[in-house]
C-alpha cells in the first residue's frame, strides 16, 4: 500500500461543493481528509498501480499525507500514524493563536513532503515537482482545533520556496486546502513567504506565471500592503514605486501592477514619481473593505529561527 491513510468512510463529513477551477481529466475523484470528504479539480501524479486511474474515493491522512483507496488499510493507519501525537515534522517558527508554521527541510522528510506535493496537486493545475522536492523547504499552517469532536490540531495548507532561488523567488507554491479556504489564511502564509524574503535581505516575489487564482490572491494581499505602507510614510508629497517596494520587500513591478490595479498609477516610468494622495488611498480602502492589519505578527516568530535564516542570505 504506497502510503496509507486514516479515518473511517462512516465518520466522514461532506464540504459542500462549489464552484472549482475547470477540472481536467482526473484520476481521483474525491479525497477524505482525515475525516473530511471533498471533490478535487485536478489530477496528480499518484501510482497507477495503487491508486488507479478513475479513482472515487483516496483516503488521506490529515497528520503525514500517506494514503489508500481503502477504507480499512486507511483505518488502521490513523490509529498507528505517529504524527498525530507528535509535534509535526521540522521545526516550529511561527506561532500565534490559533495558528502555527512550522518549516521542513524536504531533505530530512522526503517521503512527508512528496505525499504532501502529492495531495496538493489535487488542486493545483501548474505544479509539477513532486518527487525531486530535496531542493525545496515547505512551510505547514497549522490551526488549532478547540472542539473536542475534532483532532488538536489540523494542517490547512502550505507553501513552498526554493533553497536557493536565482530568480529570488520567496514562494514556490501555495496551497490553503479547499474546507479552509475563504477564510484569509492565503494571506498568513504570503506574509510569511515575505517575512522570509525580509529575514534573508533579498526583494522577491512569487514564483511566475502565477494562476488567474493566484493573481486574484496575490493582488488582494500586495493592495492592502501597498496602502498600509502609503499612509505610514511622513512628511513627503511624493513617492516613487521603488521606494515602496523597499519598504514592503516587494518587487517594483508588483508594487506598479498593484497601484495601477487600485487606480492610484497611471501609466508612466518605472523610476517616476507620484502624488502621495493619502486621503485617496484610505478612501480606497474602506471603499473595497481592505483590512489594512498584517497578517503576520513579527513579534511571534521564534527567535531562534530568527537568528538562523538572517545567515541564509550568505548561502
Amino acid at each position: 500500500m504506497g502510503s496509507p491513510s486514516p479515518v473511517e468512510s462512516s465518520a466522514t463529513s461532506k464540504v459542500p461543493s462549489r464552484a472549482a477551477p475547470l477540472k481536467a481529466a482526473r484520476n481521483v475523484l474525491n479525497v477524505v481528509l482525515g475525516g473530511i470528504l471533498f471533490p478535487t479539480w485536478y489530477p496528480s501524479f499518484y501510482p497507477e498501480e495503487l491508486v488507479g486511474k478513475d479513482t472515487d474515493r483516496l483516503y488521506v491522512c490529515q497528520w503525514c499525507f500517506k494514503y489508500s483507496k481503502e477504507a480499512v488499510p486507511f483505518h488502521s493507519h490513523m490509529k498507528a500514524c505517529n504524527v498525530e501525537d507528535n509535534d509535526p515534522p521540522g521545526r516550529l517558527i511561527y506561532r500565534k493563536e490559533p495558528y502555527s508554521i512550522y518549516e521542513i527541510d524536504s531533505e530530512e522528510e522526503k517521503l512527508f513532503t512528496q505525499n504532501l506535493s502529492l495531495f496538493a496537486k489535487l488542486f493545483l493545475d501548474n505544479k509539477s515537482v513532486f518527487f525531486d522536492v530535496a531542493s525545496f523547504n515547505y512551510y505547514l499552517l497549522i490551526q488549532d482545533l478547540p472542539s473536542p469532536s475534532l483532532p488538536s490540531r489540523q494542517i490547512v495548507g502550505f507553501f513552498s520556496k526554493e533553497k536557493m532561488s536565482w530568480d529570488n523567488n520567496n514562494l514556490a507554491c501555495i496551497l490553503v486546502f479547499p474546507p479552509w479556504q475563504r477564510q484569509g489564511l492565503g494571506k498568513i502564509l504570503m506574509g510569511v513567504s515575505y517575512e522570509l524574503s525580509k529575514r534573508e535581505n533579498r526583494i522577491g516575489g512569487p514564483e511566475r506565471p502565477l494562476s488567474e487564482l493566484g493573481r486574484k490572491g496575490y493582488l488582494k494581499f500586495w493592495e492592502a500592503r501597498v496602502a498600509n505602507a502609503i499612509l505610514k510614510i511622513r512628511n513627503k508629497s511624493t513617492v516613487t514605486p521603488e521606494e515602496i517596494a523597499k519598504q514592503c520587500w516587494m518587487l517594483v513591478d508588483d508594487v506598479i501592477v498593484t497601484l495601477k490595479e487600485m487606480g492610484m498609477l497611471e501609466a508612466r516610468k518605472k523610476g517616476a514619481a507620484f502624488l502621495l494622495a493619502k486621503d485617496r488611498v484610505r478612501s480606497w480602502t474602506q471603499l473595497h473593505n481592505v483590512n489594512l492589519r498584517p497578517p503576520v505578527d513579527e513579534s511571534c516568530f521564534v527567535e531562534e529561527w530568527m537568528q538562523t535564516i538572517s545567515g541564509r542570505e550568505d548561502m
